[in-house]
């Protein structure tokens, strides 16, 4: 229980951390006795953050305090399957009459399920393949970036393992800097997906070259950088997409950073008020994962090196909906440095 439960005062980046270690989109909020005072789904999270809560901020604010429960010896798992279903909720916290929490049903425990929910259309992922991959020379020297080893398998193929768990059939990659190199290896290993290459003829940017072949898609698409994985759900991405109807979803990550001095603090007419001792900054990183609908990319200009930054501006000055989807940095690996590499590699051992 201890996994799933989290008090009131927490911080609103604590309960993301808890969420990405428990493997649970839902967390059970209780007071210091244990007694229920409501639950905090992932998707609370994300639309306090949204309305610019701080990630600093208590969830004291933004949980839901008047989630359904069930009470020991007073339901019949018929009800439970009834609340889960009619309600969409992830769990239910089971507990006795005083509110002191004993258990939770969630789906699994319920309908004996453990499934990812898979994505049931067609929708492609476009992994940007292209670039010369300056940062991780000289292994780029030799092979090109996508193929960077982590563990037994390459960067490129975990991240098409990642989307094929949650039923991605159709995965495109544009490809410009040794390419043939790139093919040579996909032609060499079993697929049980679709794979297109999108070749390029000169560099273009991160996106400039998806004008040329914008009419092989139709909705939306899912678009990654080729040095990142994130291990996350893309389902609730998408569904969050939709449901916002972004034009552009930008997946971002959590990510603290220790400043190691003191910092003063000023009031607003410049008077000291106070020594801050190595206070931690929290921000929200692109992780370089995004989900665009395509007539997006209407607005990449052809034949002109235009990068997603680029691309984001235009829509920003046009007044596009942009969406932006966090996720804790627990989630979120980048391999496009060495650092980040050699850190990294550790975990696939």
């Amino acid at each position: 229980m201890k996994k799933i439960t989290i008090l009131k005062d927490l911080t609103i980046i604590q309960a993301m951390k808890k969420i990405a270690t428990s493997g649970s989109r839902c967390l059970i909020v209780a007071d210091k006795s244990n007694k229920l005072l409501g639950t905090l789904t992932d998707g609370d999270i994300r639309r306090a953050i949204l309305k610019g809560k701080k990630l600093s901020d208590t969830i004291s604010l933004i949980y839901n305090s008047k989630s359904n429960y069930l009470v020991k010896g007073k339901f019949s798992l018929k009800q439970a399957k009834k609340i889960l279903l009619t309600k969409n909720h992830i769990l239910l916290p089971v507990v006795k009459e005083n509110l002191k929490i004993i258990d939770y049903l969630n789906w699994e425990k319920v309908f004996g399920e453990n499934k990812k929910l898979k994505i049931s259309n067609n929708i492609p992922l476009v992994i940007m393949a292209g670039g010369e991959g300056k940062r991780l020379r000289p292994f780029t020297e030799i092979l090109p970036k996508a193929l960077i080893p982590l563990g037994n398998k390459t960067i490129i193929e975990r991240i098409i393992d990642n989307f094929c768990e949650f039923g991605f059939k159709n995965f495109y990659i544009s490809t410009l800097y040794k390419s043939q190199i790139l093919k040579s290896y996909f032609n060499d290993i079993k697929k049980n997906y679709k794979l297109i290459f999108l070749n390029e003829k000169k560099p273009q940017g991160t996106v400039g070259g998806l004008a040329a072949h914008k009419k092989k898609f139709d909705e939306t698409i899912f678009l990654s950088n080729c040095d990142i994985l994130i291990s996350a759900d893309y389902t609730q991405m998408l569904k969050f997409h939709q449901n916002y109807k972004n034009d552009i979803t930008i997946i971002v990550s959590t990510k603290s950073y220790k400043i190691p001095y003191g910092v003063c603090e000023l009031d607003r007419k410049g008077k000291f008020t106070r020594i801050f001792e190595k206070p931690t900054k929290f921000h929200l990183i692109n992780t370089g994962l995004y989900i665009l609908n395509v007539k997006v990319l209407n607005l990449i200009p052809k034949n002109k090196f235009f990068h997603m930054t680029d691309l984001i501006k235009v829509l920003k000055n046009k007044k596009k909906k942009i969406g932006i989807y966090p996720i804790d940095e627990s989630n979120w690996i980048d391999v496009g440095q060495w650092p980040e590499y050699q850190e990294n590699k550790k975990k696939f051992i």
